[in-house]
């Protein structure tokens, strides 16, 4: 508790500067550095020619001359960007130490001038650590860009199912792990005492010789105590809006002036919460510094400030102008609580656009993948649509199964071409999923269409080419125009080829492209009458796009209720998911509900 006491007197001390700066810092990167760096991905892609990115054409994108050298000018300007957020931070930090109340301003003057002289070429290793390293631990250190970057969900679920990717990508994050231990404290070193950053790192490997899993432990142990203060706060608000709830129920307006109070204050503390926790990070890493510099005998330098005349910053209006917009906040926010509460704002209609649930493979949750009775448990289950996979055999029948070999679902280790469709029909495809499933067959895509026509569902046929077929896209869409079912239906890939046949032999055939990656003019191509895309590249301002061209946007494979939450609130057409059931309750829950009632019971069932 003693490091904690520390931590919180380094943050203490010049508080106001410390959230002044990064409440400044993080709106600037959302509505500045977000938007140009997109904007320089967007502008690379004008340059190089490519309207749109998919898996199909980015490793070409990536490699291209015009590409490496715009994403090294991008990796500088964020590596400068990061490292002026950093420096701040542990320049206010530094004087905290010294008991000196700093002014931003002054602070901000000094911080910029040593990252201008830190930004050179013989610092690639100081781009590697902070864009690379910071963001692997996210133990509260990575700043607002870095913060940002997620691996897409399609890259986490291949690198899952790989298990020896997977063994290596837990060494490597062991790997930064460690090298990161042994660097902590060279940005100190770097900031503080203008030093080269290979010296600073060597350092800093002196000052936390045999202590990192000390400091390690030490740190997280800080973090922990903080998020716990935080979440004891929220606790207590939301107990605060239940009591509230029940003591004031008759008296609506006074009920929604308090719970307007009160949600104010929480809303308030993540604000702050999600602004401090960098430099909370920070604060942890500075006071073992400074204890381990004392304990070595270390000189512990002094920066100091050149300050200058009091400008705007310091006027006491600015207190006045903070005051007026909490008000008008807290004005705004009771009119609405009270005009819901009153029932004056009409929140428990259907929307007009409502997002349709596509069974993944049928119910396979419950049942053996693409068979029948996974496709009949989906139709039980109210889906909508039923996703299916369908390949070509070696006679030339459409069998519905995903792998090109049929090993995972029946376990004979034979290719989807190398089997005519007699001896599919002999392979059973529910053993392995379950004893209770033994004997489920592998169907034909003809079975399955006239089972969606009986039974009124419909059907997104999934063409995976393996490169023995013979008129595959032919042959399919025949199938389905046979039973009528063209309408009901639509033919989607991941290889655009394959959308561009289903056209050229019937334009009348609704196409969709299969997308892992998304981005840029994507309605630019003209096979596609909608998008599948995964839903960790689906953002509004694509689902605007598509909607703009008058048309879809699928997101897959969705199975989270926070997942199906978002897709809804994009506004998403189809949600493909493994659940059913959890996606359309959600989805009613989330068009029909009331507003404030929907955010209590999510935080309730969080604590």
């Amino acid at each position: 508790m003693g490091k904690v006491r520390q931590l919180g007197r380094l943050v203490n001390q010049n508080r106001k500067a410390l959230a002044e700066f990064e409440i400044v810092f993080k709106l600037l990167t959302f509505l500045v550095a977000v938007p140009l760096f997109s904007g320089g991905v967007r502008l690379t892609m004008k340059m190089t020619g490519y309207r749109y990115l998919t898996v199909e054409n980015i490793l070409f994108f990536v490699i291209h001359p015009v590409t490496i050298v715009s994403f090294l000018a991008l990796l500088l300007l964020m590596t400068a960007y990061t490292m002026f957020d950093i420096a701040t931070v542990i320049i206010i930090l530094d004087q905290s130490c010294q008991n000196r109340k700093v002014r931003l301003p002054d602070v901000v003057r000094l911080s910029g001038r040593k990252c201008a002289g830190m930004l050179h070429l013989k610092s690639l290793s100081l781009t590697f650590f902070t864009l690379f390293l910071i963001p692997f631990l996210n133990l509260g250190l990575a700043s607002g860009v870095i913060s940002t970057i997620q691996v897409p969900g399609f890259i986490q679920d291949y690198i899952q199912k790989n298990h020896i990717l997977l063994v290596l990508c837990i060494a490597l994050v062991a790997l930064l792990a460690a090298l990161l231990l042994r660097w902590l404290y060279s940005l100190h070193y770097l900031v503080l005492e203008d030093i080269p950053f290979k010296e600073a790192r060597r350092r800093s490997r002196r000052l936390g010789a045999k202590r990192h899993v000390r400091d390690l432990l030490s740190l997280v142990a800080m973090q922990l105590v903080i998020s716990l203060g935080f979440l004891g706060c929220v606790l207590i608000g939301i107990l605060l809006i239940m009591a509230v709830d029940g003591m004031l129920e008759r008296f609506v307006l006074l009920n929604s002036l308090v719970s307007t109070i009160i949600w104010m204050f929480i809303a308030l503390s993540a604000v702050v919460f999600m602004s401090l926790s960098m430099p909370i990070g920070y604060a942890g890493i500075s006071v073992l510094f400074y204890a381990h510099k004392r304990e070595q005998g270390e000189e512990i330098r002094s920066l100091r400030l050149q300050e200058r005349e009091s400008g705007l910053w310091d006027k006491s209006h600015m207190r006045a102008v903070c005051a007026g917009i909490a008000i008008v906040a807290l004005i705004l926010g009771v009119a609405f609580t009270y005009g819901l509460q009153l029932g004056k704002y009409n929140l428990n209609i259907e929307y007009a656009r409502t997002t349709e649930v596509t069974a993944h493979r049928g119910a396979s949750v419950d049942y053996p993948e693409n068979t029948m009775s996974a496709f009949a448990g989906a139709s039980e289950l109210g889906a909508d649509w039923i996703e299916l996979d369908v390949q070509q055999t070696k006679d030339g029948q459409i069998i519905v199964i995903h792998d090109t070999n049929f090993k995972r679902t029946t376990g004979v280790n034979r290719n989807t071409w190398e089997l005519t469709c007699d001896e599919v029909s002999r392979l059973d495809a529910g053993n392995l999923f379950g004893e209770e499933h033994a004997g489920e067959r592998i169907p034909l895509l003809a079975e399955a269409v006239e089972f969606a026509k009986e039974n009124l569902i419909k059907l997104n046929i999934e063409l995976k080419p393996t490169g023995h077929e013979t008129d595959f896209e032919k042959t399919v869409v025949d199938i389905v125009t046979e039973y009528d079912f063209l309408e009901e239906c639509v033919i989607t890939s991941q290889v655009y080829h394959v959308l561009e046949n289903v056209k050229d032999y019937n334009p009348d055939a609704v196409t969709v492209y299969v997308m892992s990656l998304a981005y840029g003019d994507i309605t630019a191509l003209e096979a596609a009458d909608h998008f599948s895309v995964e839903a960790a590249n689906v953002t509004e301002n694509l689902v605007t796009r598509v909607h703009g061209e008058g048309k879809q946007l699928y997101a897959w494979t969705v199975n989270t209720e926070a997942g199906i939450r978002k897709m809804v609130e994009l506004n998403v057409d189809n949600v493909i998911t493994d659940n059913v059931t959890l996606a359309k309750e959600t989805i009613y829950a989330e068009k029909t509900s009331d507003l404030i009632s929907e955010y209590i019971k999510l935080l309730e069932k969080i604590f």
